[in-house]
């Protein structure tokens, strides 16, 4: 299980979807991620109950429809490898004091508690009743759940009426176009491609969703912990490059791109969407 600290207290970009979720001692809480994320852990102690789903992609991964037709062309179905979404450090460009190295998701042991327990399911077909839960939640996971449209609708489906859907994931600006994209399939060549903010809101409404909140914000990491990830030596150099050039005035990737304390730091558009199903 990760757990976002920063000095021992929740970290300010895990504490903004905190506030965001709005969490009560009444609410029956579902968390669908790909492995351990740390949603469980921070949102245990806020809640009456909590389920932490370890979602099972499907074997076949449709490209999912969050972006464009030409977009997509450039994208894969193969993309099944255990994703965790580890930041590294973390800055909140609205607002945050400089970053400090604590800022980060650090993998460690997190009980769920007695109250609470963890289970393996297919995100696409959720071993529960309509209108179970009083929360739903998933985090920078939608797509590598399989296909997110029908992750959205299972996801709306065991959510009770008046209940709230919580999606935080990546974005990218209604009038941005996809060049940000190119720098992240140089380090996965299965990324499916950022939705718009649009794009994402109207599928939560076509899986049967009302939005009632959304929170959009932009946010900047170390380039170091990003590559990390997924990418090998020579892809992550060409990436630096590229970065390191757009610093000096060369070509726009879309990351822009900055030094930060002597390090390479690039930024991100995170969304958290409230959501809750149409009767």
């Amino acid at each position: 299980m990760t757990a976002i600290r920063e000095s021992g207290a929740i970290a300010p970009h895990l504490r903004r979807l905190l506030e965001f979720v709005e969490p009560g001692r009444d609410d029956v809480c579902l968390d669908v991620a790909r492995g351990r994320g740390p949603m469980p852990a921070a949102l245990g102690p806020q809640v009456g109950h909590l389920t932490a789903v370890d979602a099972m992609p499907t074997a076949a991964r449709p490209v999912p429809a969050a972006v464009s037709p030409g977009e997509r062309a450039a994208g894969s179905s193969r993309r099944m490898s255990t994703v965790e979404f580890g930041t590294g450090p973390v800055r909140i460009a609205d607002g945050d004091s400089p970053p400090v190295a604590t800022t980060r998701e650090d993998r460690v042991p997190h009980p769920l508690g007695p109250d609470h327990v963890r289970v393996k399911a297919d995100a696409t077909a959720l071993p529960y009743r309509d209108n179970t839960f009083s929360l739903v939640t998933a985090r920078f996971s939608l797509y590598n759940l399989g296909d997110p449209d029908h992750v959205l609708r299972e996801l709306l489906r065991v959510c009770r009426p008046g209940g709230r859907v919580i999606i935080a994931d990546l974005v990218r600006g209604n009038l941005a176009g996809p060049d940000r994209d190119r720098i992240e399939r140089l380090r996965d060549p299965d990324h499916p491609g950022t939705p718009s903010i649009a794009r994402l809101t109207e599928m939560i409404t076509s899986a049967g969703g009302s939005i009632r909140r959304l929170d959009v914000f932009t946010v900047e990491r170390p380039i170091e912990p990003w590559l990390a990830g997924s990418c090998d030596d020579a892809t992550a150099e060409r990436i630096r490059t590229a970065l390191v050039d757009e610093v000096d005035g060369g070509p726009k990737t879309g990351a822009k791109p900055r030094v930060i304390g002597g390090e390479l730091w690039f930024t991100q558009t995170w969304a958290h969407v409230a959501a809750e199903p149409i009767p």
